[in-house]
C-alpha cells in the first residue's frame, strides 16, 4: 500500500471592495462569495475622502483616468470585505471579471451589476503584496497574521505523522477490524512515535 501525497493547502486572504455604483445589491454579492467558498473574515461600510482614494489607488497616479477614479470611489459609500479560501486572490479576480467593460464575461460580478470601465461594481487585490497593504488601509486595527505556505502544512505532515499514519493503513487493510476508524485510532494512540516509550525487564542502572 502507498501513501502518495497529501493534498497541498493554500488559504490566502484578499481585499473585496463593493463600490458606490453597486452598493444596493452588496446583500446578492455577498451572497455570491459565500457560496463560491469564501469566508469573510471583516466587514466595514465606509465612504473615502479623494485624499484616501488617492491614497488607496496611488499606483494608479499620473494615470488619465485618476481624477475619475478617485471622484467616483469617494462619491458614496463602499463596503470593504477581507476575504479567505483557497488560492483567494486568484479565484476572486476570476469571478469579479477583467478590467475592461468589452471583455467581462455576462456570468462575471462585473458582467452582472456593472456598466462601464469605471463604474465597474467591485475592487479585487491584484497580488499577494497588494491584498496586504489594502487590507490594512481598509482595516488599520487589525493584526494581520499569515496563512501557512502551501509547502508548510506538507512538510509538517511529511515530519510527524506521514510514515506513522502509512503504517497504520497498512496494518488496518492486514487485519480488517470492524469498526476501522476505532481501530486506527487505538493503533495510532499505542505506536505514537512521540509518545513515552515502555520498556520490558530490569532496566540496567549505570555504574
Amino acid at each position: 500500500m502507498e501513501l502518495t501525497s497529501f493534498p497541498r493547502l493554500h488559504v490566502e486572504r484578499t481585499l473585496a471592495l463593493i463600490k458606490p455604483d453597486a452598493i444596493h445589491k452588496s446583500e446578492e454579492i455577498e451572497d455570491i462569495v459565500l457560496r463560491k467558498g469564501f469566508s469573510i473574515l471583516q466587514k466595514r461600510k465606509i465612504q473615502l475622502t479623494p485624499e484616501q482614494c488617492s491614497d488607496f489607488y496611488a499606483e494608479h497616479y499620473g494615470k488619465l483616468n485618476f481624477p475619475s477614479l478617485t471622484a467616483y470611489m469617494s462619491s458614496g459609500p463602499i463596503i470593504a470585505l477581507t476575504l479567505a479560501r483557497y488560492n483567494a486572490i486568484a479565484y476572486w479576480k476570476s469571478i469579479i471579471g477583467p478590467a475592461k467593460a468589452t471583455e467581462w464575461p455576462i456570468d462575471s460580478l462585473r458582467g452582472k451589476y456593472g456598466t462601464s470601465d469605471l463604474q465597474n461594481a467591485v475592487h479585487g487585490s491584484e497580488s499577494f503584496c497588494a491584498a496586504t497593504r489594502e487590507i490594512k488601509y481598509m482595516f488599520p486595527n487589525t493584526l494581520i497574521e499569515p496563512f501557512p505556505t502551501k509547502e508548510e502544512p506538507e512538510e509538517y505532515l511529511s515530519r510527524y505523522v506521514k510514515q506513522t499514519l502509512l503504517q497504520g493503513l497498512t496494518e488496518l487493510c492486514k487485519q480488517k477490524p470492524r469498526n476501522p476508524c476505532v481501530w486506527l485510532a487505538d493503533w495510532l494512540i499505542k505506536n505514537n512515535p512521540n509518545g513515552p516509550q515502555i520498556f520490558d525487564g530490569a532496566v540496567e542502572e549505570a555504574k
